[in-house]
């Protein structure tokens, strides 16, 4: 089997400068949820030491001196471009696992030459979107997305395409590369394999013993290391969305929250997030958890409330979700704290159409499923929030900080670039 891993370099950063091109070559970053902290950052920020999760805060004196630029997070225009490219790969591929906003698994079983494809795939996804994308082709998963992490490294020599399928180069790699760099070990387990096994690199990881490794962690890192050596633990997902066992939908807000009221339109707009969520799996959930707590930060009394609910029958209508959120809400309220964040939890869901029903508890409303299809058909189409209910805002109190947020350039009018022309004076 050959898998490749295309995954935009720098995405969200990317996509900022691809609308301001005269910021290339410059340092850039952008913003987590109201400003906080950094979770992109282009080549340049990080050769000023700039780190993920910076604090926004700490880099004021760059940002005066016009060093950096920090842009808030424009999550619609984010995920705009990586619908453009995603469906670029759909259809140069015969399968794909779209893994995360900026990644995506392709199967190339069955093309001649996966380097010559990965090189004319990165082509066009730059000729046609405008985005830089890395590409790392392996037999397993876990190499595939290794190589992609040495075609970022070297990307001026190797064009952003690292081919690991010859098992003197997967050597070559796997001695260099630390085993924190390798897919799911990460910083906290891999403290934990120099500690107790003196492993310091991809290529210990992959010499120890697979059953020592899950005695003493677990059967996840033990397949990790067969896959290193070429060995395939990790099926190959199709494009389709994983059927999730649990949807949260929560936010930090802007500003501190203290009414009722305005808890109450957050956590409607959070349910109608989850709930649209709910539905396009095609689940169905028997249980909500709403919450509501201050900030750990804060001055003063602190306070975190929740509710669990169980709904009389299994339900993806944003209507008994919300209900049965808001009162679980009133339940937890309590006047006169600074929330700091709010949210939702579904769980226990049930298949659509592979349930039976109960005689003896409440009947589904009538006609839910078209109302509930009609409603996302247009929100789908229109943009989210065009149809919603009576209790949710649009914008309130409650609204997530973004000072240096950016228009949406691909999916509003209002936010495409004007452009003045003035005509020469006449001489």
């Amino acid at each position: 089997m050959t898998i490749a891993l295309i995954d935009a370099n720098a995405f969200y950063v990317s996509c900022e400068l691809l609308f301001q091109p005269w910021l290339r070559g410059r340092a850039a970053v952008a913003a987590s949820n109201n400003d906080g902290c950094v979770v992109s950052r282009n080549d340049e920020a990080k050769r000023l030491g700039i780190k993920m999760g910076t604090p926004v805060f700490e880099m004021r004196e760059l940002v005066s001196r016009g060093e950096v630029t920090v842009f808030s997070s424009n999550y619609e225009l984010y995920q705009s471009l990586s619908n453009r490219v995603m469906a670029i790969l759909q259809a140069e591929a015969p399968r794909v696992f779209v893994y995360s906003i900026d990644e995506a698994f392709v199967d190339l079983a069955g093309v001649s030459d996966p380097e010559g494809w990965s090189r004319m795939v990165q082509q066009q996804i730059l000729r046609s979107v405008g985005l830089p994308v890395g590409v790392g082709i392996g037999p397993t998963k876990t190499l595939a997305k290794l190589a992609n992490w040495a075609a970022k490294r070297w990307k001026s020599r190797t064009g952003c395409v690292v081919d690991l399928r010859d098992p003197g180069r997967q050597e070559k790699l796997l001695r260099y590369a630390p085993a924190g760099e390798v897919w799911g070990i990460g910083p906290r387990l891999s403290k934990r394999l120099a500690e107790d096994l003196k492993i310091d690199t991809a290529w210990q990881l992959a010499s120890t013993d697979p059953k020592h490794l899950r005695r003493h962690f677990n059967v996840n890192v033990e397949r990790t290391a067969r896959e290193l050596l070429g060995t395939a633990c990790f099926p190959f997902q199709d494009s389709g969305p994983e059927r999730k066992q649990m949807i949260i939908s929560s936010r930090s807000f802007g500003n501190k929250v203290y009414a009722l009221e305005d808890l109450q339109e957050a956590v409607a707009g959070f349910v109608s997030i989850a709930a649209g969520k709910l539905r396009s799996q095609g689940s169905l959930a028997n249980c909500i958890q709403v919450f509501a707590k201050t900030s750990p930060f804060s001055v003063g009394e602190q306070y975190s409330g929740s509710r669990i609910l169980a709904m009389p029958y299994p339900a993806d209508d944003t209507r008994d979700l919300l209900r049965a959120a808001l009162t679980g809400l009133k339940a937890l309220y309590r006047p006169g704290y600074a929330y700091a964040k709010a949210g939702v939890i579904l769980s226990q869901f049930a298949e659509r159409g592979a349930i039976t029903g109960d005689l003896f508890a409440p009947q589904p409303r009538p006609n839910s499923e078209r109302l509930m299809a009609v409603m996302d058909a247009i929100n789908l189409r229109e943009g989210r929030g065009t149809v919603r209910f009576a209790r949710e805002r649009p914008v309130g109190t409650w609204s997530m900080k973004r000072e240096l947020l950016t228009p949406a350039y691909t999916t509003s009018w209002q936010g495409l670039a004007k452009v003045s022309c003035q005509s020469a004076r006449s001489a």
